[in-house]
């Protein structure tokens, strides 16, 4: 009987090979072999499936039809598998089954048929192959089909448009160039084949070719994910819940960068700021309107020829001039990059020919004659090639000895490389054909900016803001949300606007913590900037929250605030003062988006994962932590429907008004109005409205307190560094640590500063801001009682008096203040 049996399954494996179409399913899985923490299942199909156990938690999962698992390139994404010492791998045989446990999880291998199934340590199944169909080859692809219950949600893959959660969509990895995007359009351009889900697991599928994601749309019993060609591998990450689960992938991809300090302020582009005259006329236009601004960006024309770096004569007469006077002025300017040399170029084009520094054609051999979208057919530079590398370097130097900051990496997916766009299919890059090496393109490129960026400015932090990349792009460069807007009438840009808040939040769950939308929206002529006032303001009311803040429109359709006439210019200027009064806080969050990963700007659903409510909102977002941001999104839209998470929320606008949580409530939202709360138990720094970021080194901190209930505690701790260099890097910066306990009789604050080879200022003061019910009795300082100086006497020697202590009371806002000169030394404050 057992011969007849091994006959049968011999016949079943030949009679598999002689049909050549058809999609093989798993079969038995018959042995194992063992090295370390890496196990192979063997198959009697002849593939195999291998799990190495980077962590307790974290599994890296890789199924190859040959057995051979061969790699054309390592990893692009993944920078760290050795998250843990797991030591060897143990494995138990059981009769129907194999398992192997961490201190988490435990994986089990089905042997007949072959089927992978992960349980947590109380032995709940977590994530599980459907059926016998867990991994299924076709012609070079693989899809795999995993278990889908009932009640399980997606979150993630990066830069989506859509609803946050995926469930019941399909979505694929294909950076596309898709200006003025729909609310529903898929692909964009960046891909990041990253989710999570509600079950407490995340996914990290890590093949750069053509992928696709299908939860649910195929069957209510499984989801899939699939790839085109390559390696079949992906990442099995557990987690108690979705910080936790992005912290390990980021664990496995890297860190991302800190942007440099002036890049937290707000910037203002246009598609044809491409003259010297303009740049100065701008930038004195802000500083004459008194509207904070820390950047004037430079688009594509600024150049002579794609992509020479040289400044496009009869545009700038004296751009060394330019940039000086800029900088007096406190402004920093950003250039763009394209990826592509011009033919019309005809030095720098016979350079790189010669050099064999372009993309090849692989049916004639010779460079891809690639069309583009400015400045007719160009080469594309082949930055997977060593020597590229030094080449760009120097070319990209040029306009950084000039004084130019940083730059905006544009087109990258490369431009014009859409689906549709099968041509492309023949570039051949020094690593591989395009299929494989089209997702990371832009990868590539932003690491060798970063890299040169660093080689010729050593101890500098680069600017970088890119439009199209793959995981693990937050190793080298920010994000900005594409071209945005309708570009059919400008003025219904209503859908894209709102789509925005879920797009950004989704750039975070993809790691990239640090991302902007383009303010007004990129797409669609304004011809009545009366009737854009309303969808500019709102854009710029909910722009100055995403992380980075950048205004800007498609060719020369202005988009300065001053443009939309007098309330418009109030509304946005406010919005722009709030941005910058947030500084402390948005850049302490900006240091733990760089330990963690974790986004600044974050869905309800992560914060309150349990919170049936919460995980339906998509136009709502927890700003750091400790702030909720409401956005007004609609046309016409006056009052606002906000919803609350569990707690109590404090309205940031009076700072007196409280709602409890738990609930949807109607919020009064003119257009001078953002929607933000502040949950009770908070402690939030601010600074005073400065013009741009590094106006003042000096200034006063306003450490607005919100206590908890009796015997809680509120607390922040403030972080601050130098914010060019790349100290932030060998742990030198300052941390100064606020705990505000609320006891029977009143207050009691502990400030706690330590400086690590930094501190922002030896003369300074901070201004506690206590949001009280009632006046306090008494107010001191350790052991001393202070006096009563009243508030207007605070503010007259705010900036003057760095040495005094004193309080005040203000009954209309019901805010105690404290000041107290910033000495770096531990001091106790007891309110009464």
């Amino acid at each position: 009987m057992k011969i007849a049996t091994m006959m049968m399954k011999s016949w079943l494996i030949i009679l598999a090979f002689m049909l050549p179409s058809v999609t093989l399913f798993a079969t038995e899985c018959v042995s194992y072999t063992k090295k370390g923490n890496q196990v192979i299942f063997n198959c009697s199909d002849g593939s195999k499936l291998s799990l190495t156990v980077n962590s307790s938690s974290v599994v890296k999962v890789w199924f190859d039809q040959t057995g051979k698992f061969n790699r054309s390139n390592k990893s692009f994404a993944v920078v760290n598998e050795q998250l843990e010492a797991v030591g060897d791998i143990n494995v138990n045989e059981e009769p129907a089954c194999y398992e192997l446990f961490t201190s988490k999880l435990r994986v089990r291998i089905n042997k007949s048929p072959m089927q992978l199934q992960i349980f947590d340590k109380w032995q709940k199944l977590i994530f599980s192959d459907f059926k016998d169909k867990g991994h299924v080859p076709d012609s070079g692809a693989v899809k795999a089909y995993k278990v889908l219950r009932n009640d399980e949600q997606f979150f993630g893959l990066g830069e989506k448009t859509g609803p946050l959660n995926r469930r019941n969509r399909s979505y694929k990895m294909w950076n596309s160039d898709r200006p003025c995007y729909s609310v529903t359009e898929d692909p964009l351009a960046k891909s990041i084949p990253f989710f999570m889900s509600s079950y407490r697991y995340g996914v990290f599928l890590d093949n750069t070719y053509k992928t696709e994601f299908k939860f649910g749309t195929e069957s209510s019993e499984y989801y899939s994910f699939e790839a085109a060609g390559g390696a079949f591998v992906y990442y099995f990450v557990f987690g108690k819940d979705y910080k936790d689960i992005m912290e390990q992938y980021i664990s496995l991809t890297g860190k991302p960068i800190m942007p440099p300090k002036w890049a937290f302020g707000f910037a203002q582009c246009r598609g044809l700021y491409t003259k010297e005259a303009q740049a100065l006329e701008i930038a004195a236009e802000f500083r004459k309107r008194q509207i904070p601004c820390d950047i004037i960006y430079q688009d594509i024309g600024w150049t002579q020829n794609l992509q020479d770096f040289e400044w496009r004569k009869g545009n700038y007469t004296n751009p060394k001039g330019m940039l000086k006077t800029l900088k007096q002025q406190g402004f920093k300017m950003i250039v763009s990059q394209d990826p592509v040399i011009s033919q019309q170029n005809n030095p720098q084009w016979a350079e790189a020919e010669k050099a064999g520094y372009f993309v090849k054609d692989v049916r004639t051999g010779k460079s891809y004659d690639m069309p583009w979208p400015w400045g007719g057919n160009c080469g594309v530079v082949d930055f997977t090639k060593p020597e590229v590398a030094d080449w760009w370097g120097k070319y990209q130097q040029k306009p950084i000895n000039d004084g130019v900051s940083g730059f905006w990496t544009d087109m990258g997916e490369p431009a014009w490389s859409n689906e549709e766009d099968v041509d492309r299919l023949n570039m051949k890059h020094h690593i591989g054909m395009h299929n494989e090496i089209h997702n990371v393109y832009g990868l590539t490129w932003d690491k060798v900016v970063k890299e040169q960026f660093e080689k010729h400015n050593p101890n500098r932090r680069i600017f970088q803001m890119t439009r199209s990349a793959y995981a693990g792009l937050q190793r080298y460069t920010f994000g900005w949300t594409n071209d945005s807007g309708n570009g059919n009438d400008v003025l219904e840009g209503w859908g894209q606007l709102e789509n925005q808040a879920a797009v950004g939040i989704s750039a975070g769950l993809g790691g990239i913590p640090f991302w902007t939308t383009d303010i007004s929206g990129y797409c669609g002529d304004i011809t009545d900037y009366q009737a854009m006032g309303e969808l500019y303001t709102r854009w710029m009311q909910f722009g100055v929250f995403c992380p980075l803040s950048r205004a800007h429109h498609e060719g020369d359709n202005a988009a300065e605030p001053w443009k939309f006439g007098d309330v418009v210019e109030k509304n946005s200027k406010a919005a722009i003062e709030l941005k910058y009064q947030l500084f402390p806080y948005l850049y302490t969050y900006s240091r733990k988006a760089h330990d963690t990963g974790l986004p600044i700007t974050r869905g309800l659903f992560m914060e309150y994962p349990n919170d049936t409510e919460a995980i339906k909102v998509d136009n709502q977002f927890i700003f750091g932590e400790e702030l909720l941001v409401a956005p007004v999104l609609k046309k016409g839209e006056r009052v606002k429907k906000v919803y609350l998470p569990e707690g109590e929320w404090i309205d940031f606008n009076d700072k007196k008004s409280v709602y409890l949580g738990g609930q949807t409530i109607a919020y009064r939202a003119p257009l001078s109005t953002i929607p933000v709360f502040v949950k009770k138990g908070s402690i939030i720094p601010m600074m005073p409205v400065l013009q741009y970021i590094h106006e003042k080194k000096d200034y006063p901190l306003f450490i607005h307190v919100f206590p908890s209930y009796e015997d809680e505690t509120a607390s922040f701790e403030l972080y601050e560094d130098e914010g060019e260099d790349l100290g932030y890097l060998k742990g030198v910066f300052s941390l100064t640590k606020f705990k505000c306990t609320t006891v029977a009789d009143g207050y009691e604050t502990h400030i706690t500063p330590e400086d690590k080879g930094f501190k922002q200022s030896a003369r300074r003061n901070l201004i506690l801001k206590y949001h009280l019910d009632k006046s306090p009795s008494q107010v001191s300082i350790g052991n001393k009682t202070v006096n009563n100086l009243g508030e207007k006497a605070i503010v007259a020697d705010l900036e003057s008096n760095k040495a005094s202590t004193g309080w005040s009371w203000n009954d209309v806002t019901k805010e105690c203040w404290v000041k107290i000169p910033d000495e770096r030394k531990n001091v106790t404050i007891s309110i009464k």
